[in-house]
Protein backbone atom coordinates (compact mmCIF):
# COMPACT_ATOMS: atom_id res chain seq x y z
CA UNK A 1 0.00 0.00 0.00
CA UNK A 2 1.60 3.69 -0.86
CA UNK A 3 0.39 6.26 1.68
CA UNK A 4 0.22 9.99 0.32
CA UNK A 5 1.86 12.40 2.93
CA UNK A 6 0.64 15.91 3.90
CA UNK A 7 2.49 18.69 5.43
CA UNK A 8 2.31 16.93 8.51
CA UNK A 9 5.71 15.46 9.43
CA UNK A 10 4.97 12.06 9.54
CA UNK A 11 5.55 8.71 8.14
CA UNK A 12 3.35 4.98 8.00
CA UNK A 13 4.44 2.00 9.57
CA UNK A 14 7.58 1.18 7.20
CA UNK A 15 6.42 -2.41 7.25
CA UNK A 16 3.31 -1.75 4.89
CA UNK A 17 5.75 -0.52 2.05
CA UNK A 18 4.96 -2.33 -0.99
CA UNK A 19 7.23 -5.34 -2.24
CA UNK A 20 9.40 -3.03 -3.94
CA UNK A 21 10.10 -1.41 -1.01
CA UNK A 22 7.48 1.88 -2.50
CA UNK A 23 5.85 3.26 0.81
CA UNK A 24 4.58 7.22 0.48
CA UNK A 25 4.30 9.59 -2.16
CA UNK A 26 4.14 13.28 -1.17
CA UNK A 27 5.37 15.31 2.03
CA UNK A 28 8.68 17.61 1.18
CA UNK A 29 12.32 17.08 1.44
CA UNK A 30 12.63 19.51 4.57
CA UNK A 31 15.96 18.87 7.32
CA UNK A 32 13.40 17.73 9.86
CA UNK A 33 11.28 15.29 7.26
CA UNK A 34 14.56 13.20 6.09
CA UNK A 35 15.68 13.28 9.37
CA UNK A 36 12.49 11.67 10.61
CA UNK A 37 12.60 9.44 7.59
CA UNK A 38 16.25 8.08 8.44
CA UNK A 39 15.88 7.39 11.52
CA UNK A 40 13.40 4.43 10.15
CA UNK A 41 15.25 3.15 6.98
CA UNK A 42 12.93 5.75 4.69
CA UNK A 43 14.74 7.32 1.87
CA UNK A 44 13.29 9.29 -1.27
CA UNK A 45 13.75 7.95 -4.41
CA UNK A 46 12.06 9.56 -7.77
CA UNK A 47 12.52 10.43 -10.98
CA UNK A 48 12.23 14.47 -10.70
CA UNK A 49 11.43 14.79 -14.69
CA UNK A 50 8.26 12.82 -14.53
CA UNK A 51 6.88 12.98 -10.80
CA UNK A 52 6.73 16.31 -8.92
CA UNK A 53 6.26 15.14 -5.87
CA UNK A 54 9.06 13.07 -3.74
CA UNK A 55 8.46 9.12 -3.54
CA UNK A 56 9.27 7.38 0.02
CA UNK A 57 10.99 3.93 -0.40
CA UNK A 58 11.83 1.42 2.70
CA UNK A 59 13.21 -2.14 1.35
CA UNK A 60 11.35 -5.04 3.20
CA UNK A 61 15.48 -6.44 3.45
CA UNK A 62 18.34 -4.02 3.54
CA UNK A 63 21.37 -4.19 1.71
CA UNK A 64 24.14 -3.53 3.74
CA UNK A 65 28.21 -3.45 4.48
CA UNK A 66 29.38 -3.56 7.88
CA UNK A 67 32.81 -1.78 8.22
CA UNK A 68 34.51 -4.49 9.63
CA UNK A 69 33.51 -6.83 6.43
CA UNK A 70 34.57 -4.47 3.70
CA UNK A 71 36.22 -6.65 1.06
CA UNK A 72 39.69 -5.60 -0.28
CA UNK A 73 39.91 -7.15 -3.49
CA UNK A 74 43.81 -7.85 -4.39
CA UNK A 75 43.62 -5.59 -7.02
CA UNK A 76 42.12 -3.11 -4.78
CA UNK A 77 44.93 -3.77 -2.64
CA UNK A 78 47.48 -3.10 -5.28
CA UNK A 79 46.17 -0.19 -6.29
CA UNK A 80 46.10 1.49 -2.55
CA UNK A 81 50.02 0.27 -2.27
CA UNK A 82 50.45 2.60 -5.23
CA UNK A 83 49.50 5.67 -3.33
CA UNK A 84 48.36 7.38 -6.74
CA UNK A 85 45.18 8.88 -4.84
CA UNK A 86 44.27 11.33 -1.57
CA UNK A 87 41.25 10.82 0.03
CA UNK A 88 39.61 13.45 2.57
CA UNK A 89 36.06 14.02 4.12
CA UNK A 90 33.60 16.78 3.99
CA UNK A 91 36.57 18.78 2.02
CA UNK A 92 34.36 19.37 -1.06
CA UNK A 93 30.43 17.99 -0.32
CA UNK A 94 29.22 19.95 -3.71
CA UNK A 95 31.68 19.05 -5.24
CA UNK A 96 30.94 15.23 -4.41
CA UNK A 97 26.98 15.76 -5.31
CA UNK A 98 27.14 17.48 -8.37
CA UNK A 99 29.34 15.23 -10.14
CA UNK A 100 26.82 12.10 -9.01
CA UNK A 101 23.98 14.03 -10.27
CA UNK A 102 25.79 15.17 -13.49
CA UNK A 103 27.40 11.67 -14.62
CA UNK A 104 23.37 9.78 -14.56
CA UNK A 105 21.60 13.52 -15.35
CA UNK A 106 20.63 12.48 -18.91
CA UNK A 107 19.35 8.54 -17.98
CA UNK A 108 16.09 7.89 -17.88
CA UNK A 109 14.55 7.93 -14.31
CA UNK A 110 17.71 10.20 -13.27
CA UNK A 111 16.80 11.14 -9.54
CA UNK A 112 19.85 13.44 -8.58
CA UNK A 113 17.65 16.83 -9.36
CA UNK A 114 18.36 20.09 -7.72
CA UNK A 115 15.35 19.44 -5.52
CA UNK A 116 17.61 16.67 -3.87
CA UNK A 117 20.75 18.91 -4.38
CA UNK A 118 19.68 21.25 -1.93
CA UNK A 119 18.07 19.30 0.26
CA UNK A 120 21.33 17.28 1.30
CA UNK A 121 23.40 20.08 0.91
CA UNK A 122 21.66 21.37 3.88
CA UNK A 123 21.39 17.99 5.32
CA UNK A 124 25.47 18.82 5.43
CA UNK A 125 25.43 21.89 6.13
CA UNK A 126 23.89 21.06 9.50
CA UNK A 127 26.12 18.46 10.07
CA UNK A 128 23.90 15.40 8.93
CA UNK A 129 25.26 14.59 5.73
CA UNK A 130 28.81 14.05 4.52
CA UNK A 131 31.27 13.20 2.17
CA UNK A 132 34.22 11.21 1.27
CA UNK A 133 36.23 12.77 -1.62
CA UNK A 134 39.53 10.73 -3.59
CA UNK A 135 42.10 13.47 -5.50
CA UNK A 136 44.33 12.73 -8.06
CA UNK A 137 47.67 13.26 -6.38
CA UNK A 138 49.50 15.57 -7.38
CA UNK A 139 52.81 17.95 -5.94
CA UNK A 140 50.50 21.44 -6.21
CA UNK A 141 47.41 20.91 -4.16
CA UNK A 142 45.63 23.39 -5.80
CA UNK A 143 45.94 20.83 -8.76
CA UNK A 144 44.50 17.99 -7.60
CA UNK A 145 41.65 17.11 -9.49
CA UNK A 146 38.82 15.02 -7.99
CA UNK A 147 38.18 11.86 -9.20
CA UNK A 148 36.10 10.16 -6.93
CA UNK A 149 33.48 10.08 -4.07
CA UNK A 150 30.21 9.24 -2.53
CA UNK A 151 27.78 10.93 -0.30
CA UNK A 152 25.40 9.62 1.83
CA UNK A 153 23.76 10.80 5.52
CA UNK A 154 25.85 10.33 8.95
CA UNK A 155 23.90 10.27 12.02
CA UNK A 156 26.02 8.74 14.99
CA UNK A 157 27.76 5.59 13.71
CA UNK A 158 25.56 4.56 10.86
CA UNK A 159 25.90 5.99 7.27
CA UNK A 160 22.88 5.84 5.26
CA UNK A 161 24.88 6.32 1.29
CA UNK A 162 23.08 7.69 -1.51
CA UNK A 163 25.58 7.92 -4.43
CA UNK A 164 28.79 7.46 -5.73
CA UNK A 165 31.23 8.37 -8.51
CA UNK A 166 34.19 7.53 -10.69
CA UNK A 167 35.81 9.39 -12.87
CA UNK A 168 39.12 7.24 -12.86
CA UNK A 169 38.57 3.58 -12.52
CA UNK A 170 37.49 1.81 -9.50
CA UNK A 171 37.88 6.08 -7.62
CA UNK A 172 34.61 4.79 -6.15
CA UNK A 173 35.47 1.37 -4.68
CA UNK A 174 38.47 3.40 -3.00
CA UNK A 175 35.75 6.13 -1.84
CA UNK A 176 33.83 3.25 0.00
CA UNK A 177 36.91 0.98 1.13
CA UNK A 178 38.05 4.65 2.44
CA UNK A 179 34.79 5.38 4.68
CA UNK A 180 34.38 1.87 5.75
CA UNK A 181 38.19 1.92 7.69
CA UNK A 182 37.77 5.38 8.63
CA UNK A 183 34.36 4.19 10.49
CA UNK A 184 35.64 0.98 11.71
CA UNK A 185 38.63 3.09 13.30
CA UNK A 186 35.80 5.77 14.88
CA UNK A 187 33.29 3.20 15.62
CA UNK A 188 30.85 3.31 13.22
CA UNK A 189 28.61 0.17 13.08
CA UNK A 190 26.61 0.19 9.73
CA UNK A 191 26.75 1.20 6.01
CA UNK A 192 23.28 0.83 4.45
CA UNK A 193 23.68 0.52 0.92
CA UNK A 194 20.01 1.00 0.25
CA UNK A 195 19.67 -1.37 -3.02
CA UNK A 196 21.89 -4.23 -4.10
CA UNK A 197 24.35 -3.99 -7.12
CA UNK A 198 27.29 -6.27 -7.90
CA UNK A 199 29.83 -3.59 -7.38
CA UNK A 200 28.49 -3.22 -3.63
CA UNK A 201 27.69 -7.12 -3.08
CA UNK A 202 31.35 -8.07 -3.93
CA UNK A 203 32.95 -5.31 -1.79
CA UNK A 204 31.41 -7.34 1.66
CA UNK A 205 27.55 -6.29 0.52
CA UNK A 206 24.50 -8.70 2.09
CA UNK A 207 21.05 -8.36 3.02
CA UNK A 208 19.68 -8.60 6.12
CA UNK A 209 16.07 -8.14 7.59
CA UNK A 210 14.51 -4.90 8.54
CA UNK A 211 14.10 -6.11 11.78
CA UNK A 212 17.78 -6.55 12.23
CA UNK A 213 18.25 -3.21 10.78
CA UNK A 214 16.48 -1.43 12.72
CA UNK A 215 17.98 -3.09 15.59
CA UNK A 216 21.39 -1.86 14.45
CA UNK A 217 20.30 2.23 13.88
CA UNK A 218 17.71 2.56 16.35
CA UNK A 219 20.01 3.83 18.98
CA UNK A 220 22.28 5.97 16.13
CA UNK A 221 19.42 8.04 14.65
CA UNK A 222 18.47 10.07 17.01
CA UNK A 223 19.28 13.87 15.81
Amino acid sequence: MVFKLDKELWFPDPRLADDDGCLAIGGDLSTDRLLLAYQYGIFPWYSFRDQKEPAWYCPHERFVIFPSEIHISHSMRTLLNKQKYLFSLNRDFEGVIRHCSQLRIDEEGAWLGEDIIRAYTELHRQGFAASVEVWEKTDAEESRRLVGGLYGVNIGPAFFGESMFSLVPSASKLALIFLAKTMEQLGGTIIDCQLKTAHLESMGGRYISYDEYMTLISSSTSP
